[in-house]
């Protein structure tokens, strides 16, 4: 456990500054609020007139001499104490206790507000950091693993769980710095009071203490199922706000509806357990302090009034008023311990994506593709997902400088999985990519990436403006250069009609534009990037005639002088590619130009031609 907390509490660096004023601050606001129910004794005193003159005198015989006990400050203020009630009177004195109490209580909350400036600056800077490094995390890491995810599960990691962890920290700092300080000033007090009285006390607190540790226990478990299921919802959640069409036209909405409900009904079981096992750790605490309180008093009072103490009436009213405080701290580490399981719980399901290890990484002392000079080539390639079949088997090609090479076959052939590989979203598992004779592997990652740009058939486009759109990545991109490029991918005409024309937000996923106005927009980023390797993949299978054509037209104009691997569904579109492969079950089984290919009487590819145009 400690190990986690402290890995959680290690965001914070280096902020040592805010750490070292936290702790100070936090421990002068607990001296100066045990010096607040010390003062009662003095108070007491004058009040019910128990101090005699020849006690009085004995006190101001002698200035105390520092020995460095905390005897000494009792000493000095029991001195000007006595001097004010010898020459001003009881009142006076009663003056001067009245105003050491108000000098103390303003100073308790005066480093009481500080310590809480120095706990938020550790609490921001650690939640900013955990943040930041889960969102890079992801940025980071591997396609694939996103394979095995689930998107609303990755939010409420990066939101809910991380939200559990900075209620834990202040449960931490509580449970660990704050109460077991003000435990320890407390009983050094009561010790200074009555040895026995406080022998006696922490003989039976520990009992408490046990029963709250196995309660606390009994939640972590229940935590980590509660956020499964905060995760499942957020997933559901998602995938029918995205698919409401589908959900209707199938006429499925009350079975999304039972199905969301029962997985609402079984979350609201875990809540109503953890609940019920957490709310006993409150109640208890408070039901065995004020026992504790009570046995206190009895034992007490049986010392006094068999004499076999010598403590004062005040001394005694005043040890029972301090450890009456020690309720306050024992309570909030009672719950403090039941929560922070729920903040461990969390930190499992964050760590757990904080250490998965990046399987595509750049080896050591990588290669950077400064240009694309040469070709591309696909040797023996082969690859398959983990704990499957073989989706590309035995891939030789390659794509010269300029030429386009476009990719056809049916559904699941593995035609996009070499798109993929281009980019090396996965790596080959068998056999390797160059491109100018350097297998991509060795290549610098970010140098490969700058060198391609993708279009797909379903344009992932953010919610932001028209223009932050098509720069995407470029910071300090001009409107001359984003309006060029807009005008190559026959997108300028339609944005110059919005409102606020390149300023024109387009809504999540883009969902304020038609089919054909998102395509051109994605073809436009890809124009204004200007890599010289190209990977079109399905760009114009999904529109219909009309915007067919004036997004092929776009996309002519973006292959020219381009390196081009074109995955193909309509195959009208690839008549002039220099070399077209029919894949079929990950094999390549064809391969020529469309003129080659048509001429084989029984080929797959002219197959498909035939088909098409049959129904075109």
């Amino acid at each position: 456990m400690f190990k986690k907390i402290f890995r959680i509490l290690s965001f914070a660096r280096p902020y040592y500054l805010h750490s070292f004023l936290f702790f100070a601050t936090a421990f002068l606001a607990t001296v100066f609020g045990v010096l607040n129910l010390g003062l009662l004794v003095p108070l007491l005193k004058v009040l019910f007139n128990n101090l005699t003159e020849t006690q009085l005198k004995t006190m101001v015989a002698q200035y105390p001499t520092f020995n460095g006990s905390i005897n000494y400050f009792l000493e000095v203020f029991n001195y000007f104490f006595a001097v004010t009630t010898l020459q001003y009177g009881k009142f006076a004195a009663l003056q001067f206790v009245a105003f050491i109490i108000i000098g103390s209580v303003f100073l308790t909350n005066l480093f009481y507000y500080l310590s809480m400036m120095a706990y938020e600056s550790i609490k921001n800077n650690l939640v900013r950091n955990l943040r930041k490094a889960f969102f890079d995390k992801m940025l980071d890491l591997h396609i694939g693993y996103f394979d095995n995810q689930r998107k609303g599960d990755l939010m409420v990691r990066s939101t809910g769980d991380i939200g559990e962890l900075e209620g834990m920290v202040i449960r931490f700092l509580d449970i660990f710095f704050r109460y077991p300080l003000a435990l320890i000033v407390y009983f050094t007090c009561l010790l200074f009071i009555s040895l026995q009285l406080t022998l006696f006390t922490l003989l039976i607190i520990p009992v408490s203490g046990g029963i709250i540790a196995l309660i606390g226990k009994a939640l972590r478990k229940t935590t980590h199922r509660l956020q499964q299921l905060a995760g499942e919802q957020a997933v559901m959640t998602d995938e029918t706000l995205s698919s409401l069409r589908v959900i209707r036209s199938y006429n499925a909405t009350d079975y999304v509806r039972k199905k969301f409900h029962d997985l609402i009904e079984n979350t609201i079981k875990h809540y109503v357990y953890l609940a019920r096992t957490r709310e006993l750790a409150s109640p208890f605490s408070e039901v065995a302090g004020v026992s504790i309180v009570m046995g206190v008093v009895l034992y007490g009072g049986n010392l006094i009034f068999a004499n076999n103490s010598n403590l004062s009436a005040e001394a005694f009213i005043t040890y029972i008023v301090v450890f009456s405080q020690i309720l306050s701290p024992a309570k909030g580490m009672s719950i403090a311990l039941t929560n922070i399981q729920k903040g461990l719980a969390s930190a499992d399901r964050v760590f757990e994506v904080l250490d998965t290890k990046c399987e595509i990484t750049n080896v050591q002392n990588p290669v950077v593709l400064e240009n694309f000079e040469q070709k591309i080539e696909f040797k023996n390639v082969g690859f398959q997902y983990v704990n499957d079949k073989n989706v590309l088997e035995n891939i030789n090609f390659e794509v010269k400088k300029g030429q386009t090479v476009a990719l056809v076959g049916t559904s699941g052939s593995g035609k996009s999985t070499l798109a993929d590989l281009t980019l090396r979203f996965y790596d080959v598992t068998q056999g390797e990519i160059l491109i100018d004779g350097t297998n991509i592997k060795n290549i610098d990652l970010r140098s490969l990436e700058t060198q391609i740009a993708i279009v797909t058939q379903n344009s992932i486009l953010f919610n932001d403006t028209i223009f932050n759109n098509i720069a995407f990545g470029k910071i300090d991109a001009s409107q001359e250069q984003v309006e060029k490029a807009a005008m190559v991918a026959n997108a300028h005409n339609y944005i110059i009609k919005k409102d606020k024309q390149y300023q024109e937000y387009i809504g999540d996923r883009g969902d304020l534009l038609a089919g054909g106005e998102k395509q051109r927009l994605a073809i436009a980023r890809a124009v204004f990037k200007n890599a010289p390797i190209l990977i079109l993949d399905e760009a114009t299978s999904a529109l219909d005639s009309q915007s067919e054509k004036l997004v092929q037209d776009a996309l002519d104009k973006l292959m020219e002088n381009r390196t081009s691997i074109v995955i193909a569904h309509r195959l009208s579109t690839i008549k002039r590619a220099d070399l077209i492969l029919v894949l079929e079950k990950g094999k390549i089984i064809e391969r020529g130009t469309h003129q080659e290919l048509m001429n084989k009487q029984d080929g797959m590819y002219k197959k498909m031609v035939e088909i098409q145009t049959l129904f075109s």
